[in-house]
């Protein structure tokens, strides 16, 4: 399949001045995502994530937060000892006993990070910014003098004076050489023009790369990733089926294929993003929405008539892309909105051919049964209509009957 035919491009980007994107993904499944209530990942699940995350191209893995538990840093040990292409990273607080737990995992990045909000300084940690912020030149230096390379977040930036976090970054990037700083939109506050603005203000400061985490509380993280890598984000932070705390993270799936068709960037293995968001499902017990995109059950499924009659004759008529892009199925289905040339294509493709009568007979069946039924029909009982009405054409149909049944 060539790339032209597996999706439509945005024609309308031609007409938008934007930076070039130079971008890597970070995936934090294994860590906030693992922060969903109830989520549990074992090491079995999380060398599996693990390993299709690097054969897909993710560059990062945060492979979780080793100072939790022994359990944990051992998995986390392990992921970093499996060679991968993808570089791993973890957690730390701004405590040199983390940093330590790094070190002994042999991670590639670690990213140790403190709240510089007003709110988190008063109510969590009851210190001044000077307080927390001396706190984390002190873990950076010992980290860096280490061999660690090191990323610098600032949890709650966006609830942050945009000041504060560019002296801070500044005094990161300058005095420590740290590799990334991070913004982390904590509490999903952020819609996509405040994040361009803000990733904008903090990339005219500093020279060192720029990361962004975005949480999905009123339903933007995917968004304001794009956003922010349009102001110049390196770095873009995602979860699996978007899981994580509350309202989740950036779904990794929505961020790529959104990459792949609004920007060009087709370097990741896409084909895989089903799989991976069945088995994120299975691991965590979350089970993505019906209509989540380019995932979710009725991603490629179609009912509408006129929808249908179009599909069979060229996919991309109602498909942005097609599902094999992302190792999805189209499935479509007949209920109360198809049409007699839709019911038609659907019965040929799955190897039945009737005459007009028939298939007129057949379509008044449907529409009977998705009224009474409230629903779709399926594969098994649109063929038991099919065999009704063969039945009935024969045979004539039987005086006073007006019930169908499935």
């Amino acid at each position: 399949m060539s790339e032209s035919e597996q999706y439509s491009r945005n024609t309308l980007m031609d007409y938008i001045d934007y930076r070039p994107l130079d971008i890597e993904i970070c995936d934090v499944t294994l860590r906030d995502g693992e922060q969903t209530p109830g989520v549990v990942f074992t090491r079995e699940h999380k060398l599996a994530i693990a390993n299709r995350l690097n054969s897909m191209g993710v560059e990062v893995i945060e492979a979780g937060f080793p100072v939790v538990s022994a359990n944990e840093k051992e998995i986390v040990k392990e992921i970093a000892a499996q060679g991968y292409n993808s570089r791993i990273c973890c957690l730390s607080r701004a405590v040199r006993g983390d940093v330590d737990a790094a070190l002994d995992c042999d991670v590639d990045i670690v990213s140790i990070f403190i709240a510089m909000s007003d709110m988190h300084l008063k109510y969590k940690y009851h210190r001044s910014f000077e307080e927390m912020l001396g706190c984390a030149k002190e873990t950076i230096e010992y980290a860096t003098d280490h061999g660690l390379k090191v990323r610098f977040a600032a949890e709650d930036a966006s609830r942050t004076p945009i000041d504060r976090l560019k002296q801070a970054f500044l005094e990161m990037e300058k005095e420590y050489k740290v590799q990334y700083v991070s913004l982390a939109d904590t509490v999903g506050i952020l819609n996509p023009t405040t994040t361009h603005y803000l990733v904008s203000e903090i990339y005219k400061t500093v020279n060192t790369s720029i990361c962004i985490h975005c949480h999905d509380d009123l339903g933007m993280a995917t968004a304001n990733t794009l956003a922010a890598a349009e102001a110049g984000a390196k770095q873009l932070h995602t979860t699996v089926n978007g899981i994580g705390e509350r309202a989740g993270n950036a779904s990794l799936e929505e961020v790529l294929v959104a990459l792949r068709v609004q920007y060009g960037i087709d370097r990741y293995d896409t084909t895989r993003l089903t799989e991976l968001s069945q088995l994120v499902s299975k691991y965590s017990g979350i089970t993505p929405s019906v209509n989540k995109a380019v995932v979710g059950q009725n991603a490629f499924t179609h009912e509408s008539g006129i929808h249908v009659a179009a599909i069979l004759e060229e996919p991309r008529t109602y498909e942005l892309f097609l599902p094999e892009m992302v190792g999805g199925k189209r499935n479509l289905v007949v209920g109360k909105h198809t049409g007699t040339k839709a019911l038609k294509g659907i019965i040929n493709s799955i190897g039945f051919c009737l005459e007009r009568d028939e298939l007129c007979a057949l379509i008044d069946k449907v529409k009977v049964c998705t009224e009474e039924k409230h629903k779709s029909i399926s594969r098994e009982q649109l063929e038991k209509l099919i065999t009704q009405v063969r039945q009935e054409t024969k045979t004539g149909k039987p005086e006073g009957e007006e019930k169908v049944s499935i």
